[in-house]
């Protein structure tokens, strides 16, 4: 027994001082490269003035080697350009380090209503000032004139400008080439919001709580006047962020519970719980008309947040400009991970390699070299994406790619996933209990996290309010490439529903290779993608309507794109479900004509249905390619 606590407290030891190492080491990185900023770069701050008489903040990094001039890298940011002051530097300018050391006149910019820019500020605010004319501004507007100061007045400046972001930045980025000004000569969007009501807080319809919730908290907040700090965030009464919005109830609490009317865009958002006017003005695809500057469009596969901006952002300035200068790069990253030191994992899913440290060499620093330097650089595929499950990246002329062969996988008995119609009639059932609904995680945490989206689904699989169904072991390897298309017949004994389907790469108990059982992956049911639909907009986002009880409905929608390969040996499985709580916000399951204004007594349980009958065949369908 002694033995065994002594062995118990060494390890203990042993971890602490492993982290104690790797924070000291992290520490010394970046404290070396806070050193090189300041040795290397002198900063100015400017208030610049914008076409309606508005100033922006704007802070400014200049290289002290004046023996050339320099492109300017600009990233326009919600979030704040801290730290202010001329004598007060940041410990990174650039999307890595590697930026730095080659050398760039960086620029930071509070958009307009933010910390110490003038203004108000506006979520996703409409791109209409072209329409308009004149002195009216918007963000399209404000990136125009910031760039025409900039290559009037800062020194050793080449005429030439960038600018890159993810998320909201990655937004401001992409507003920056509507009209663009002549100077932008390249672009790269990381995760762009693109349309609010599918991506990040919505999802078709459905909607994320903890993302929302904590985001608003701080994001949200009102102000008087300008201000430097970032607004304290609201400290939850536990960690287990199941238990906190489950005890939240209803989203009509929100208000009353927590932000007590003073967060303007949740009442916004609120009152505008379909996809109506208010929705489609901030809807910023429709103003990618003719894409001047080179574009370099860069997302995660695993990127909770924001999966469907890149993609989306992508396939609208393709489809809509002249010349080949719009790419677009996928990547094995959560959100912004492709920035990070490390990617070479997302959670239990391993890359072989650190992605991320290939992109920012490979990719993404010869992009803006070449743009904005004029170097030679190998000529940019269209699109360059990593093939998870295989582990490598591959690139095509165009995503999704032109050739392949359609797949069509019907949903049958006995949980079986076949390639053919059941011949009889049949459905598999399961009932939907609101009040205990299926977590999206079997981790405990804050309800926001993002190992997730790679997650062994083992916990949900199992559960009896998830259906199953799916392949025989696959003989050779199956490559998806592109959406994923759901053709449900669906019924539910109440009026209302959501309907959760998962893309699940289920492993071998054994390897393949030597026959002996694999103790790390072994029998693993990894999630490849996830999608949902709040089951009201299944005719249309903008006109939602009940189901009729009981009776078998035909509901479509896609997942988002993947490029996954199932491994011989391994099973394709599919999961179908109506809660993924606490990342989705629960549906009541009694249909009322606004959830978040929805009361305790409508979430009530349900018995819903997929159909896999001849008369009424459920199925997916996807694109496969070859090497």
């Amino acid at each position: 027994m002694k033995n065994k606590t002594l062995r118990l407290f060494l390890g203990c030891i042993s971890i602490l001082l492993v982290s104690s190492f790797a924070q000291a080491e992290q520490d010394k990185e970046k404290n070396e490269r806070a050193e090189y900023i300041r040795s290397h770069y002198a900063k100015y701050e400017y208030q610049i003035p914008m076409r309606d008489g508005k100033k922006l903040f704007t802070s400014v990094y200049i290289p002290y080697d004046k023996s050339k001039k320099y492109p300017m890298m600009m990233q326009r940011t919600p979030y704040r350009v801290a730290p202010y002051g001329a004598d007060k530097y940041k410990t990174r300018l650039g999307p890595s380090e590697i930026f730095e050391k080659e050398g760039f006149i960086f620029v930071f910019q509070d958009v307009r209503g933010k910390f110490m820019s003038e203004g108000e500020y506006v979520n996703m605010r409409p791109q209409d000032a072209y329409k308009k004319g004149g002195k009216a501004a918007d963000d399209a507007t404000d990136t125009y004139d910031t760039i025409d100061w900039l290559v009037k007045h800062v020194p050793n400046n080449n005429g030439k400008v960038g600018m890159w972001g993810t998320s909201y930045p990655g937004y401001y980025t992409s507003v920056g080439a509507i009209n663009s000004h002549p100077a932008l000569k390249a672009i790269s969007p990381q995760a762009p919001i693109a349309d609010w009501f599918f991506d990040d807080f919505h999802r078709n319809g459905a909607f994320s709580i903890p993302m929302a919730f904590i985001f608003f908290d701080t994001f949200d907040k009102q102000r008087d006047g300008q201000f430097e700090y970032w607004p304290e965030r609201m400290k939850l009464d536990t960690p287990d962020g199941y238990e906190f919005y489950r005890d939240l109830g209803p989203l009509s609490n929100v208000n009353d519970k927590y932000f007590h009317g003073e967060r303007p865009f949740w009442n916004e958002l609120t009152e505008h719980p379909n996809y109506d006017d208010y929705w489609k003005a901030r809807n910023v695809l429709q103003h990618f008309k003719d894409v001047k500057p080179a574009t370099l469009v860069v997302g995660g596969w695993y990127d909770t947040e924001d999966l469907y901006g890149p993609l989306a952002t992508y396939n609208t300035m393709s489809k809509n400009n002249k010349k080949d200068n719009v790419h677009i790069i996928m990547g094995p990253w959560y959100h912004g991970q492709w920035n990070a030191k490390d990617g070479s994992h997302m959670g239990e899913a391993q890359f072989g390699f650190n992605t991320s440290a290939w992109f920012q060499e490979h990719i993404l620093l010869p992009f803006f070299k070449h743009n904005l330097k004029g170097d030679k650089a190998e000529p940019l595929a269209k699109a360059t994406m990593f093939e998870t499950g295989s582990n490598r990246w591959k690139e095509f002329a165009q995503w999704p790619p032109k050739d392949g062969k359609k797949v069509t996988l019907y949903m049958g008995a006995d949980e079986k996933l076949l390639d053919h119609k059941e011949t009889k009639g049949g459905y598999a059932e399961y009932v939907s209990d609101p009040n205990k609904p299926v977590p999206h995680s079997a981790a405990i945490g804050r309800g926001w996290d993002r190992p997730y989206m790679a997650e062994d689904q083992r916990f949900t699989a199992r559960r009896p309010d998830v259906l199953v169904f799916e392949t025989d072991v696959a003989k050779q390897d199956m490559t998806i490439a592109g959406a994923i298309d759901l053709d449900l017949w669906f019924s539910t004994s109440q009026s209302a529903a959501d309907i959760v389907v998962k893309l699940v790469d289920v492993f071998p108990g054994k390897d393949v290779n030597n026959n002996e059982i694999d103790k790390e992956t072994g029998n693993r049911h990894e999630l490849v993608r996830w999608g949902v639909l709040r089951g009201r907009f299944r005719d249309s986002m903008s006109e939602p309507k009940a189901f009729e009880p009981n009776t078998p409905t035909k509901v479509n929608f896609e997942l988002l794109d993947v490029l996954h390969t199932i491994k011989r040996g391994h099973k394709l499985q599919i999961q179908v479900q109506s809660s993924m709580f606490p990342f989705l916000d629960r549906n009541p399951q009694k249909y009322v004509d606004n959830i978040f204004k929805a009361k305790e007594e409508d979430f009530v349980k349900a018995d819903h249905r997929i159909y896999h009958s001849a008369e009424y065949p459920s199925s997916i369908s996807f694109k496969t390619i070859n090497d």
